[in-house]
């Protein structure tokens, strides 16, 4: 728990309470408002909790304004191009980056529990073929509870460290398996011989006919966008598995709480709404068009893939995704794609404006990672649940530091309450 640095002082009417403060190792000083209900007798109004601290943590830091993320300290653009996702991983989960011995210890022990309960392959037949991915994930992940009873207690640690390890390793598996029940494919086992990246891959698009071989440069570019999505402090899905944890509900309830709010298209959805936008624009010549209408202050019409919620100055993960996407671009080629077409001459010409300069809507890393994926041939339905596949470690990460926390609370929002005050009920044959 930090140390109370100084006091800060709140006057209502003739009363004045004195608040705590506390000072992060970085970033801006936090007011202590927990005791502000019994002291003053009043709530404070924060919709959408963009200026609540909900939890102290260790995890992940962000500085939207100068465009920084960090995992324990460390710059993502170092992580993502000299790291590698489970390295990033073992660093979100333990705290420290890992010795030679102890990275590869972690590997074999992701590695060898890829493959899912055998009862589960059945499971997936009780859900419609046309199923979003997203919707088999919510009731797959949130159905592990019933198949791995020796890693629901919450309260030992060991049985955490299981349910830990065997999320991170089944979720590539889960993810490959929902993809090829919904276009009608039988499933493809993981393989030991394989790394992570490289052996979703080859679960997605391998057919019992022909085998799959993955190209390092593809391999590379999907670890990449696994490591960039790993954690990003308290967001919608993060804070919604906090929260289903608070209640001391099981490891994977929780993270399936989190796969279906990652679900809506203002938070996970965002990159399949970006090639969503590019098909609609359609050619590199209607550009202009839709440039003019991002400009025109009374279109709601406004280009996915560019500005962020969070960074104002511009997206520190969006540099090593547009290095992957010209990778993998100029190894696959966009001549045939009139889709990745597009997106290459949108992010020229944006790129070029002065509006967008100006206002710092630069490409983030929806609008990379949604070119990446189109063109290693995922349908748009797939980003999401690949979007669910590489924050899980950092949810998991989050829920181990909650667990841990001595000040652990149920989840209780409070409410500005506008309704009808109290009413005496009236006899329905007098209304």
């Amino acid at each position: 728990m930090a140390e109370e640095t100084r006091t800060a002082k709140l006057t209502i009417g003739d009363k004045t309470v004195d608040l705590p403060m506390f000072a992060p190792t970085t970033g801006p000083d936090v007011i202590d408002i927990r005791k502000l209900y019994g002291q003053a007798g009043v709530f404070t109004y924060d919709p959408g909790f963009t200026s609540t601290a909900s939890c102290d943590s260790t995890i992940t830091f962000i500085d939207g304004d100068k465009g920084i993320l960090l995992h324990r300290g460390y710059p993502i653009g170092e992580l993502a191009e000299k790291s590698h996702y489970l390295e990033v991983s073992y660093l979100l989960l333990y705290g420290n980056l890992p010795s030679p011995t102890e990275l590869e210890k972690f590997e074999a022990l992701v590695t060898n529990h890829t493959m899912i309960h055998e009862q589960m392959i059945h499971f997936f037949r009780g859900f419609r073929r046309d199923a979003h991915p997203m919707a088999v994930m919510v009731g797959v992940v949130g159905a592990m509870s019933a198949f791995y009873h020796d890693s629901t207690d919450i309260n030992d640690e060991f049985q955490r460290e299981v349910a830990s390890i065997r999320l991170i390793a089944k979720m590539p598996t889960i993810a490959a398996m929902a993809y090829k029940y919904t276009i009608g494919q039988p499933f493809v086992y993981p393989r030991n011989d394989l790394d992570y990246a490289s052996n979703f891959l080859r679960m997605c698009f391998a057919v019992p006919a022909e085998d799959y071989v993955v190209n390092p440069v593809l391999s590379r570019a999907m670890d990449r966008i696994f490591t960039l999505h790993a954690d990003h402090e308290q967001n919608a899905s993060t804070s919604t598995v906090r929260l289903a944890s608070s209640s001391g509900a099981n490891p994977f309830a929780c993270i399936a709480a989190g796969i279906a709010c990652l679900w809506g298209p203002a938070h996970g959805g965002a990159n399949q709404a970006c090639l969503e936008m590019l098909k609609e624009i359609g050619t590199p010549d209607r550009i202009p068009e839709f440039i003019a209408r991002a400009k025109d202050k009374d279109d709601p019409f406004r280009l996915m893939g560019f500005g962020h919620r969070v960074y104002k100055n511009f997206d520190p993960r969006a540099t090593v995704m547009k290095q992957s996407a010209d990778e993998v671009l100029e190894l696959l080629g966009i001549e045939n794609n009139p889709v990745l077409q597009v997106a290459k001459e949108l992010e020229k010409q944006a790129l070029e404006d002065p509006y967008f300069a100006d206002k710092k809507l630069f490409p983030n890393v929806d609008f990379y990672s949604g070119i990446i994926l189109e063109a290693m041939g995922f349908p748009t339905s797939m980003f999401t649940p690949i979007f669910a596949l590489a924050r899980t470690v950092g949810w998991i990460s989050q829920w181990k530091e909650q667990l841990n926390d001595p000040q652990l609370k149920i989840g209780r929002p409070r409410q500005l309450y506008l309704g009808e005050t109290e009413r005496s009920y009236v006899d329905i044959e007098k209304r």
